[in-house]
C-alpha cells in the first residue's frame, strides 16, 4: 500500500516538473523577446529595479509551504538564467574565487553572470569605468567595523553610480592546510575580517602575527604555501583551497554582516522602496550640517546613515556620506535635495537603487 502510494505521488510530482519546464522555456521565450526590445532601445539588460519587484512579487504570491528564502533563491537562478540568454552581464568582484565579494556577486546575479576577479577594490572601479557594461560589486560597510574606506575613496570621484545593494551574513573560520604539523605562527586575512575578530584571535591566537592581505580568498592561497600559517576565511574558501576548518564562527558578533553595492552605468527606475546615497559638504561654519539636514526633516525623510569623511589634504574638514529611505526622483526628495545645494558647498548623488533584504 504505502509502496503504491508513493509511486502515485512520484508520478504527480514526474507531471508537475514537465509543466515546470515547459512554464520555464515559455518564460524563457518571453525574456528573449524583452532582449530584443532592451536591444532596440540601448538599454542595459541588468535591471535591478525590475527585479527587485519580481522578488516582492513572489513574497505577495507565495502561499507556501516553500519558504519566500527558499523561493526567492530557485527564482536568482531563472533570472540570472534569462540575464544570461539576453547577454550575460560582466561583473568585477574583489577575488579571488571564494572571498566574501565572490560569494555576494553570486547571491545577487547567480551563476549566469560572467565574473572577473580583481586583486583591489580600486581594480574593481577601474575595470567597471574602462567597460561602459562592466559592472562592479564591492563591499561598502559592516555591521561592526564600519565603512571600507576604499570603497568611499573611490565614490568621491567616480562616475559610476550605485545600482542596487546586498546584505551578506558573514561567518568567519580559522583555516589551515591538512596535515599541518607545526606551530601556527602566521594568520593571514583582509584587514576587515581581522578586525571583526580581534577579540576571538586575542583570546585564542595571541602568539601569532596577523598579516594583512587583499582579500579573505588570497589569504587562503597563501595560508596553503605557509606550514606555520592560518587564514581567516570562509567555509566556501576552505573548500576551495583544500584548507581545514580548525574553529569556525569565529568572528567577534554574531550578527556580523556585510552591505555590498552594485556599480554601473545608468539609474534604475523607482519602485516604492528605494535608498538614495549622496555625498556632500559643508561650509566649515556653526549650525552648517544643521541647516543643510533641515529640508530632509521637515519633508520626514529618513537618513538612514550619515558619516563624516576627512577631505584629503585639508585638515579638519570633512565631507558626510548619508543615506535616506526614498528615490532621487521622487518629488520630496529631488526637493530636499535641491534645497541641499543651495546650503552645501558640494553635493553629489552616488545613486537610487532597490533596498536591499537585511536578513539576520
Amino acid at each position: 500500500m504505502n509502496e503504491d502510494r508513493m509511486r502515485s505521488l512520484r508520478e504527480k510530482i514526474s507531471a508537475k516538473d514537465r509543466r515546470i519546464v515547459r512554464l520555464l522555456n515559455e518564460r524563457s521565450a518571453l525574456s528573449l523577446a524583452i532582449g530584443r526590445v532592451k536591444q532596440g532601445a540601448g538599454r542595459q539588460v541588468y535591471d535591478p529595479a525590475r527585479e527587485s519587484r519580481v522578488y516582492r512579487h513572489l513574497e505577495e504570491i507565495n502561499g507556501g509551504p516553500l519558504p519566500a528564502e527558499a523561493l526567492a533563491d530557485i527564482f536568482r537562478e531563472i533570472l540570472s538564467a534569462s540575464r544570461a540568454l539576453q547577454a550575460a552581464p560582466a561583473v568585477s568582484y574583489l577575488g579571488p574565487e571564494a572571498s566574501f565579494s565572490h560569494a555576494a556577486a553570486l547571491a545577487h546575479f547567480g551563476k549566469g553572470a560572467l565574473l572577473f576577479p580583481a586583486a583591489t577594490i580600486a581594480e574593481v572601479f577601474d575595470a567597471a569605468e574602462r567597460d561602459s557594461g562592466r559592472l562592479g560589486i564591492v563591499p561598502i560597510e559592516n555591521s561592526t567595523e564600519g565603512s571600507v574606506k576604499a570603497t568611499l575613496d573611490r565614490m568621491i570621484a567616480t562616475p559610476l553610480a550605485l545600482q542596487a545593494e546586498i546584505f551578506v551574513r558573514i561567518r568567519h573560520a580559522l583555516l589551515t592546510p591538512r596535515g599541518r604539523k607545526k606551530a601556527l605562527r602566521r594568520i593571514y586575512s583582509h584587514p576587515q575580517a581581522i578586525a571583526q575578530c580581534r577579540q576571538w584571535l586575542r583570546a585564542n591566537r595571541p602568539q601569532c602575527r596577523l598579516i594583512e592581505v587583499n582579500s579573505t580568498a588570497a589569504a587562503a592561497g597563501r595560508a596553503l604555501k605557509d606550514p606555520e600559517g592560518a587564514a581567516i576565511g570562509s567555509r566556501d574558501a576552505a573548500s576551495r583551497y583544500g584548507l581545514c576548518i580548525v574553529a569556525e564562527g569565529i568572528e567577534d558578533h554574531p550578527l556580523n554582516t556585510t552591505r555590498f553595492v552594485i556599480i554601473g552605468r545608468g539609474k534604475p527606475e523607482p519602485t516604492g522602496r528605494d535608498k538614495t546615497s549622496i555625498l556632500y559638504g559643508t561650509a566649515h561654519a556653526p549650525g552648517a550640517l544643521h541647516r543643510a539636514l533641515a529640508p530632509f526633516a521637515r519633508a520626514g525623510v529618513n537618513l538612514t546613515r550619515i558619516e563624516s569623511y576627512p577631505v584629503r589634504d585639508r585638515m579638519w574638514e570633512y565631507l558626510f556620506f548619508m543615506d535616506l529611505a526614498g528615490h532621487a526622483d521622487e518629488d520630496r526628495i529631488r526637493t530636499c535635495l535641491r534645497q541641499l545645494e543651495k546650503k552645501a558647498a558640494f553635493v553629489k548623488v552616488l545613486g537610487s537603487y532597490p533596498r536591499g533584504e537585511e536578513r539576520p
